[in-house]
């Protein structure tokens, strides 16, 4: 039975139709991809299954008994909660029973109020608080964070002073905790890097709930998703499998539209021509079957279906102005640190003519840093860098600092190329969809996508011969990307590229730099060479002459303290066994017929029953902390 479903679902906007006749059901454990240009209605979709926008026909019916998680965009904001509070927040609930607990234990001690009836709230507290997962919600919310790229010392900051891209990962990480039936992810690896993204692809794994997910990134709709909806031309496409999948059965359903298509129009022209042989005989006989088959040409046409016309692209063709020589450029122990803080230290690279490169790291390991000071928008700490001959640098900025607001579209490049015509220049504009009157648009009021393209615009005009790209992708859909990409493998010159998009680093990379703060580590190849690579490397034990301790110590000591734990643990387990005997003994004891005539037996019987609840609820989270050491101690390797 489906937990989400879409029902001939229509929205318009103002008479204009964003899509119609949408229909598709998400089943109990389902993780849908749901895809398409920038524009097409997704996030409205989303909007619509939460009830946030009114269909104009149709509806979107979720389960009664389902509850849906939804990654908020602006969340968190105007919070002044540190970063943990505000992740502890989602388990509210949980939170209040423990206070409520507190209180309850705070009142027995002074004897205020109706001691039974607070013991059985007290215990009736127990029993929810351990049912909803509460001796572990701290641990899970840890967890999460530090999955999700925040370190021990970002769980004191205020909300008030993240960044956007943590306040995403923030939102992310409550919502993950949420405990919700569907998750609706709105480009949840936009503000993730790599690692960030890996790890989310790993809780999405074990995650027993359904998933609906927009995004870009198509490796990770590769990983995560297994049915695949495209909204394009205001239609709903629907199929079985990942994005890589759902490519090849589009290309099959597209080229049987054509065929298709092709024969119908063939049949059309024979009957067409049927038609005009018969009129010519002019004779009443052929004259009716002229009629017959024009009424079949009608019903032929009323049956045509015409192919979806190709979704408009950017086109585009990087072409250096010059070449360069074959050594392009060489990094000579680089070093660069903020304050205490050092990004990377004794870095070397080198770089030749017509090579791929991509940095990778962790999110504030000083990609961007490096590329600013191959610009020499910075200066570097010491080490020297230098560009071969003939060398002509071209720079996308992720933040896209080179655009100037206040401009319209056709000055920002007019006011760099005063040689060209005004002719030229929307030619150009043209070519990445700035058409009519858009090109007099402000640049301040152009969304992240049409900055992002009017910044490679730009590039491609400059002539430059090595391409210093930092996260070209970042704001594009999946059409652009593609369009870029296949300029870039054309490209005839050199790329150092900076991305977190592993499907886009797979398709052009031939060398990858591992950035750190010893360095920089190279590997041959695209990313799943590369991540393979480091997975072996990783795995490799250290040589002898590197051990730096003795591990037959570190074996013993590991060894003296499993055995310790054991035998604690035995000892635990057999006085809450015991402790398990005497409340039972002392229930039993209540509820006898001598003890209800004895009220002061009551007071010393339910005193004798708090205090052993109160030493078995200790013994048992000792008993947790003890067992959570031993499984840390028997996963180690020493």
């Amino acid at each position: 039975m489906a937990i989400v479903s879409i029902q001939n679902l229509k929205v318009d906007f103002g008479g204009k139709v964003l899509f119609e006749n949408v229909s598709f059901d998400v089943n109990p454990g389902d993780f849908v991809g749901l895809i398409g240009a920038n524009g097409t209605g997704k996030t409205t979709l989303f909007k619509v299954i939460r009830g946030e926008v009114e269909p104009t026909e149709g509806g979107a019916f979720v389960a009664k008994t389902t509850k849906i998680g939804y990654l908020e965009q602006h969340a968190c904001h105007g919070s002044v909660r540190t970063v943990y509070d505000e992740a502890l927040s989602i388990f509210e609930p949980l939170m209040q029973i423990e206070r409520e607990l507190e209180d309850i234990a705070v009142a027995i001690d002074a004897q205020i109020g109706n001691r039974d009836e607070l013991i059985e709230r007290q215990n009736k507290l127990h029993e929810q608080f351990q049912e909803q997962d509460g001796l572990t919600y701290q641990s899970r919310t840890r967890a999460a964070l530090l999955g999700l790229g925040f370190s021990e010392n970002d769980f004191t900051l205020t909300c008030d002073k993240l960044s956007g891209g943590q306040r995403s990962k923030l939102s992310m990480c409550k919502l993950l905790l949420s405990g919700s039936d569907v998750l609706l992810l709105d480009e949840p690896t936009n503000h993730l890097d790599i690692a960030g993204t890996e790890w989310l692809e790993e809780f999405l794994s074990a995650f027993k709930g359904t998933v609906i997910v927009i995004s870009h990134d198509r490796y990770f709709l590769d990983r995560v998703t297994n049915k695949t909806v495209e909204l394009s031309h205001g239609k709903c496409h629907y199929t079985k499998g990942n994005y890589s999948e759902y490519l090849k059965l589009k290309e099959e359903r597209l080229e049987s539209e054509r065929r298709q298509y092709e024969n119908q129009i063939e049949e059309i022209k024979r009957i067409e021509g049927i038609i005009e042989q018969q009129r010519s005989f002019a004779r009443e006989r052929n004259f009716i079957t002229a009629e017959s088959k024009r009424k079949m040409l009608e019903k032929k046409k009323a049956e045509l279906v015409v192919p979806d016309p190709p979704l408009s692209k950017m086109r585009m063709k990087f072409t250096p102005a010059c070449e360069t020589g074959n050594d392009v450029l060489n990094v000579s122990a680089l070093s660069k640190a903020f304050g205490e803080k050092r990004l990377f230290a004794d870095a070397n690279m080198q770089v030749f003519k017509n090579d791929r490169v991509f940095m990778l790291g962790a999110n504030g390991c000083g990609k961007t840093t490096f590329l600013r000071i191959l610009t020499r928008q910075q200066s570097a700490d010491s080490g020297s860098f230098l560009f071969g001959a003939n060398v002509k640098v071209g720079y996308f900025d992720q933040s896209l600092e080179s655009l100037h607001g206040g401009k319209t579209v056709v000055d920002e490049i007019w006011d760099e190329h005063r040689s060209f015509t005004e002719t030229t220049v929307r030619s150009y504009l043209a070519l990445f969809l700035f058409r009519g009157d858009d090109v007099f648009k402000s640049v301040d009021t152009l969304s992240g996508g049409e900055k992002a393209k009017l910044c490679l615009l730009k590039l491609m005009l400059s002539g430059a011969n090595v391409l210093l790209l930092d996260e070209p992708t970042n704001h594009l859909d999946i059409p652009s990307r593609e369009v870029l990409e296949a300029a870039l493998a054309d490209f005839d010159g050199t790329i150092i590229a900076v991305s977190h998009d592993r499907y886009f680093i797979n398709k052009l990379s031939t060398k990858i730099y591992r950035m750190t703060e010893n360095g920089f580590d190279k590997f041959d190849g695209d990313y799943n060479d590369y991540a393979e690579a480091a997975l072996a490397k990783a795995k490799e034990k250290p040589k002898k002459s590197e051990v730096k301790v003795n591990l037959y110590k570190l074996r013993k000591e590991r060894e003296s303290e499993i055995n310790r734990l054991k035998g604690k643990i035995k000892r635990l387990e057999a006085d809450i066994d015991r402790l398990d005997g005497e409340i039972s003994d002392l229930n039993a004891a209540l509820s006898s017929p001598e003890a209800s005539a004895d009220y002061e037996k009551i007071i010393e019987l339910t005193n004798k029953l708090e205090d052993a609840s109160e030493s078995q609820l200790a013994l048992m989270d000792e008993w947790e902390a003890c067992n959570s050491r031993l499984n840390e101690l028997t996963e180690q390797e020493v």
